[in-house]
This record gives structure tokens, C-alpha cells and sequence, in this order.
């Protein structure tokens, strides 16, 4: 695995003077519902729904004068965070996605300008046909994981949060490909090392558990989890690396965890969290206990979910 350069907390704090200040600034939310004090930053309610216009932007801030058509894949929430940033910037942009993906996520990011096109059953062999498609055109492929950039402009939320919330003892983040979980730790370690950061994957997707225990990237054959921005089968290797010098533990939440952890932000803060938005307070809401009399925090990073989740995954919310 090729080391790579870094993660910067001086980057981060340079993308929030770059990122679209739609995205910035969020809610912090508060509950004493548990043995614990939590504060979760509220990632939901900006154009795309979701954290991912703050990597994205900072990304496409960075692309200054090269107009070569942009390739990605995407579950749906990175593809509409690049979408929203490549029109500001006047880029073009091609997202596939797996034919499976949620049909609200895609005529999301068509709405935000992009193409769309449908291939393979799982988000990675989406990634694989892009990637190829890309090559092939000679356009200029963004994997989402693989960009320094990426992660420090999603870090932007850990420097809000320690500005906002005071003392942290630990962070539970949600951990897809990674970028998410690199830049909110890189700040941390930086700014407040004494702050545990654990990452959260989803048990059907643990991939990049896997390959952060073993310092190596493993692949799993399959991804298999109601949370499909986390449901990753084969790890970004840079992600990988940069994990390492970020967070301090990876753990694995199932479906149900998820789901208790969607209906209580519903019950405590009124919010609609996608499944993958809410594996850090499934997290939380597991080790309740040995967490008793801290303060610990989350994000809530995505809300886009379709009629048909809300009604089977959260009823009390028609």
C-alpha cells in the first residue's frame, strides 16, 4: 500500500474560507436523553441534504482553470455534492451509479446537472465502469476517499464542532470510503488529541474495518446493508493510509443499530437521517453505557431518504 502524503488541519482550516458557506456553519444539536451529554452536528439541511457539498467544494476549489469533464461514482449523496460544485465551477460531470441505487439520490443529481448512467449491481462496480469510462475519454476521474482535498473539506465539521461544543471526549463518525472519517480525525489529532475518534462501518460492509486492522487494503465479495452510502465492498487505498494516523478505533454496527439510531434522532431532534448518516449515534447509542457521564458527539450526515424508507423505516414520522 502507497503511503500517502498526509492530511493537514491547516488545509482544513483554509477550506472553510473556500467551501460554499451553504454547507458550513450547521446546527449542533443537543440531547440528555442518555447517560451521557451528546451533541450531533446536524448535516441535513442544505441543498443536497448531506456533508458532502463541503469535500466536494473544497475539491473543486482546486480546479482552477482546467475545464476537462469530471467522471465519478457514487451511492448518491457524493454525486450530488460534486453535481452542486461542478456547476458553480462551470464543469461538466458524469456520475454512474449501480442500478440498484436510490431512485431519489439519482434524479437528485440529474436536478444539479449532472448525467447519470446506470451500471452494475453495487456502488463498486459503478466505481469500476467510471473508472474505465474515464480512462477511455481521457476525462479527469474524482474518486471519492482517494482526494486529500476531499477529506479536509469534510474535517471542516470537526472544526465547528470544537469551536461549538467545548470539550470532546470521543467522536463516532460513519466510515464508507473513508474521507469523512480521515478529515474529521485529522483535526482532532491536531486540535484536540485528547478527543477519541472511532470510525463506524456498517457489519453487512466491513471492508474498511477490516483493512484497517490488518494496516492493508481487504476487500470483502460482497456489501450487504440497508445503509448504501456506507456500503462499500473494496477499499480506497489512500483512505486506508490515512486512517491510520487518524483515528484511534474502527467498530461495526448491524441494520437494527441503524435503525434505533434513525428513530431515536426522529424522536430527540425531529430529524429524518438515512441509514448511513446515522452509524455514528448507532454507535453511541451500543456503548450508552461505557460512555456514562461523557461528552461525546456525532454527525448526522445524510437525509435523503425515499417515501417508501420513511414509511417501512420510520413510521411514526408520516
Amino acid at each position: 500500500m502507497t503511503k500517502q502524503a498526509p492530511l493537514s488541519d491547516i488545509n482544513i482550516a483554509d477550506a472553510r474560507q473556500r467551501i460554499d458557506p451553504i454547507f458550513l456553519d450547521t446546527r449542533l444539536l443537543h440531547s440528555d436523553r442518555l447517560v451521557l451529554s451528546l451533541v450531533a452536528k446536524d448535516e441535513t439541511d442544505n441543498p443536497i441534504r448531506s456533508f458532502k457539498g463541503r469535500g466536494t467544494g473544497y475539491f473543486l476549489a482546486h480546479l482552477t482553470g482546467d475545464r476537462t469533464p469530471l467522471v465519478t461514482a457514487s451511492a448518491g449523496n457524493f454525486g450530488q455534492g460534486l453535481a452542486y460544485n461542478a456547476a458553480r465551477h462551470g464543469r461538466s460531470l458524469v456520475v454512474f451509479a449501480s442500478l440498484n441505487a436510490n431512485p431519489l439520490k439519482i434524479e437528485a443529481m440529474r436536478r444539479f446537472g449532472a448525467e447519470v448512467l446506470l451500471v452494475g449491481e453495487d456502488f463498486d462496480a459503478a466505481k469500476e465502469a467510471a473508472r474505465i469510462y474515464a480512462v477511455e475519454r481521457e476525462l479527469q476521474f474524482v474518486e471519492d476517499g482517494a482526494s486529500a482535498t476531499i477529506a479536509e473539506g469534510a474535517g471542516t465539521i470537526a472544526a465547528e464542532l470544537t469551536e461549538e461544543a467545548g470539550d470532546i471526549d470521543a467522536v463516532f463518525i460513519p466510515l464508507g470510503n473513508g474521507a469523512l472519517a480521515a478529515g474529521i480525525g485529522c483535526w482532532f489529532k491536531s486540535r484536540s488529541p485528547r478527543t477519541r475518534v472511532v470510525a463506524v462501518a456498517a457489519k453487512g460492509a466491513p471492508c474498511m474495518a477490516l483493512s484497517w486492522n490488518a494496516d492493508d487494503v481487504i476487500s470483502t465479495p460482497v456489501a450487504r446493508t440497508i445503509a448504501d452510502g456506507i456500503a462499500v465492498r473494496t477499499p480506497v487505498p489512500s483512505a486506508v493510509g490515512w486512517l491510520k494516523g487518524t483515528i484511534d478505533d474502527v467498530v461495526l454496527v448491524d441494520d437494527d443499530q441503524l435503525l434505533d439510531a434513525m428513530r431515536f434522532a426522529h424522536e430527540t431532534w425531529n430529524r429524518l437521517v438515512e441509514p448511513a448518516g446515522a452509524a455514528g449515534l448507532a454507535a453511541i447509542l451500543a456503548q450508552a453505557s461505557a460512555l456514562k457521564g461523557g461528552r461525546v458527539a456525532t454527525i448526522l450526515g445524510g437525509a435523503n431518504l425515499t417515501g417508501q424508507q420513511i414509511r417501512t423505516w420510520l413510521p411514526s414520522a408520516q
